[in-house]
């Protein structure tokens, strides 16, 4: 393989045989009636139960017209869908300064907006700053193009959210610094917002926090906000969403270093859409991804279907409400079995399509951190479901995020039932919890 491949390549392959990087049986999923037995994974975040309407609305609502079969109507997100999207966003993230379609460059998925701004802010071996736990997937998505290394901030107990010098930026300049020693060379700090396992926003003050260090350090602020709008009612008052566009940069932090991600994959369960939006005011930002945007426009039926949703204001608006009731009902249903098994897990959170839930009593007593997570995913597996072990990258073994969001109502029922077996039988390796 070595005389075929390239270096980067090569490097690419082999983390396709990461143990658990990613989900095993793809041709063994659950069916009620075809597979009974199949696998029900947890793993895959996205809004299951909203589809049947979406389809019913692109059937009445959509014409594909020829000219979305040419270069022109998709490119860069053609001329419609970027001021459909700017609406959207004045609409719903309550930006200081209106967004318009010209700080608006449009991909096929946040993943390739991801892999633009990477491309064009750093260099290979830079370094992409983050606190843990996040979204493991960060790593492929900053680093098999533009091999960007993500470095973990531990909060070492600090809570994620907090403000203030000892709060999320404490952890951020101690890791910054500890960057610079070993020579990685920091280029921006990224957010997910709502946190990506946590399921909790950001409160503003903190974000303003983040916004003065990145400043202070002149590197760059990506905050992904593609779950900005997947609230949900979980009876426990909690932090509201705030956009970093809601920000007045004057005197704060210069524009060119602040870039949000958006798009609509989970929001609106329309992964399989593909399409990814990056908002900036940087024109230097902007710029270098025109040069590259070549690589990843969307389809032109996917530019067709998504500015018909965004122009319909009374349709999404009622669309989004009956997502965040969707979700609701699967937070209620997954977090009530949980606390009927006596399983801990984040409490705090109102927002995403998951629980951060602590196995971490289930867990074998001897080995190390990711074994011993390896062994308690085997052992789920062995019960017909699958959570992704160490995927957040927490400090603490045993915490796996749980997306409840992606299962029907009968296929989240099943695998409720199965993960109440699995914890209460042994483990097969090592030894079982006391």
């Amino acid at each position: 393989m070595s005389s075929i491949l390239s270096n980067r390549g090569q490097e690419n392959v082999a983390g396709l045989s990461l143990p658990w990087r990613f989900a095993p049986g793809p041709t063994n999923r659950y069916d009620k009636v075809k597979n009974p037995n199949g696998l029900i994974s947890f793993a895959t975040a996205e809004i299951v139960g909203v589809q049947d309407e979406l389809a019913e609305f692109v059937q009445k609502n959509v014409t594909i017209p020829p000219e979305a079969f040419l270069y022109s109507f998709s490119s860069a997100g053609g001329p419609r869908f970027p001021v459909a999207m700017a609406n959207f966003l004045n609409e719903n993230f309550a930006p200081f300064k209106p967004v318009t379609a010209a700080n608006i460059i449009t991909g096929g998925g946040v993943t390739t907006t991801e892999n633009m701004i990477a491309f064009n802010i750093a260099d290979p071996g830079d370094g992409i700053l983050v606190s843990a736990p996040i979204y493991g997937r960060f790593e492929l998505d900053f680093g098999n193009e533009a091999r960007l290394k993500i470095v973990y901030a531990r909060m070492n107990d600090v809570d994620s959210f907090a403000s203030g010098p000892d709060g999320v930026v404490g952890r951020f300049r101690e890791t910054f610094d500890n960057a610079k020693n070993q020579g990685i060379r920091i280029r921006a700090v990224l957010l997910s917002n709502p946190s990506n396992p946590l399921g909790e926003y950001y409160p503003r003050q903190t974000l303003k926090d983040i916004l003065e260090f990145c400043e202070e350090k002149q590197i760059h602020l990506i905050s992904d906000e593609v779950y900005g709008l997947s609230s949900f009612d979980t009876g426990v008052t909690a932090t509201p969403f705030t956009s970093v566009l809601s920000f007045d940069t004057m005197g704060l932090i210069n524009p060119d270093l602040v870039h949000v991600l958006y798009g609509l994959s989970k929001d609106f369960g329309a992964a399989g859409l593909r399409l990814g939006c990056l908002i900036t005011r940087s024109e230097p930002v902007l710029q270098g991804c025109t040069s590259i945007v070549r690589f990843h426009n969307p389809s032109g039926p996917s530019i067709a279907i998504g500015t018909a949703i965004l122009e319909d204001k009374t349709f999404y608006k009622s669309f989004l409400a009956r997502c965040r009731e969707h979700l609701a009902t699967g937070y209620r249903t997954a977090s009530q079995a949980l606390d009927r098994l006596g399983i801990n897990y984040r409490k705090s959170g109102n927002a995403g399509l998951f629980l951060y839930v602590d196995f971490s009593k289930y867990l074998p007593k001897e080995g190390e951190h990711k074994e011993r997570e390896f062994v308690l995913a085997q052992h789920f597996v062995d019960h017909g479901i699958f959570l992704h072990p160490g995927e957040e990258h927490c400090e603490n073994p045993g915490w796996f995020r749980l997306v409840f969001a992606s299962l029907t109502e009968e296929e989240l029922a099943e695998a409720l039932k199965r993960l109440s077996r699995a914890v209460n039988q042994p483990l097969t390796a090592f030894n079982a919890p006391s």
